[in-house]
């Protein structure tokens, strides 16, 4: 019988300890084939958030530094200028990089430091409780929205779009992870920023929208409905930025 699949051995065998139909764990596992497939898992360095995403470290068999609240960028941008032969890459979530970490995503990005950032948006901040975040929807409902969030709480904030303004990014490109489909464009997405920082091209960022079933108060699968209905109307998939398109 021919093989089709083997699980990454950057992938550790251990509890991710996310709620059941989360998909962080889906980015854990792609993030740990990339790692495999670049050949870069002795000199990896993943920057954590303050959240659900520190529980990757669990699992990745990498080394990884998790920040303050909000400061993965700028603890990125040191380790990367010190550490120029490490391949370094930040991943934060909606509450740490579009609440506290604003201005911290917005300076690296403007500076084209050369390191990618995953951005995980799921709309809510997950760890703290089920509080409003940054990218709540109009209408969605948190613990501090307890009738939905209106335009008075202001509106969801659409990161590609507003880092695209800047100049000095070459790859900004929004994904989903809803299905098979989603989930493969992401792997390859992920795959191109982490080339771009191999090859010195500067700043990347991936937005990935993701569930929260347990703060979303919903099934799974139900989960899944509503990122299809109503995330990704919000936020639109597609490359916003690619300067590395244009050398080619």
């Amino acid at each position: 019988m021919e093989k089709i699949y083997s699980r990454s051995d950057v992938l550790l065998d251990a509890n991710m300890g996310y709620c059941p139909g989360c998909l962080h764990g889906v980015i854990a596992k792609i993030v740990a084939e990339v790692i495999e497939e670049l050949g870069i898992r002795d000199d990896t360095i993943a920057v954590l958030p303050i959240g659900c995403g520190a529980l990757i470290s669990s699992v990745l068999d990498t080394d990884a530094i998790i920040a303050l609240h909000g400061r993965a960028p700028a603890v990125a941008t040191g380790l990367k200028r010190t550490a120029t032969e490490k391949f370094i890459f930040a991943y934060q979530g909606d509450g740490d990089l579009a609440s506290i970490g604003l201005a911290e995503i917005m300076h690296a990005a403007n500076r084209g430091e050369n390191f990618p950032v995953l951005f995980v948006n799921n709309g809510i901040f997950g760890m703290t409780g089920g509080q409003m975040a940054p990218t709540t929807l109009i209408g969605q409902k948190a613990t501090t929205a307890k009738s939905g969030r209106t335009p008075l709480e202001g509106y969801p904030m659409h990161m590609c779009e507003i880092i695209s303004t800047l100049k000095a990014p070459v790859y900004i490109e929004r994904c989903s992870l809803d299905s098979p489909q989603h989930i493969l464009a992401a792997k390859k997405a992920i795959k191109k920023a982490f080339m771009n920082e191999i090859e010195g091209k500067g700043f990347s960022f991936i937005e990935l929208l993701s569930n929260c079933p347990t703060n979303w108060s919903m099934s799974p699968q139900k989960s899944l409905e509503y990122m299809r209905e109503h995330t990704i109307a919000e936020f639109p998939l597609g490359v916003y930025r690619d300067e590395t398109a244009k050398e080619d």
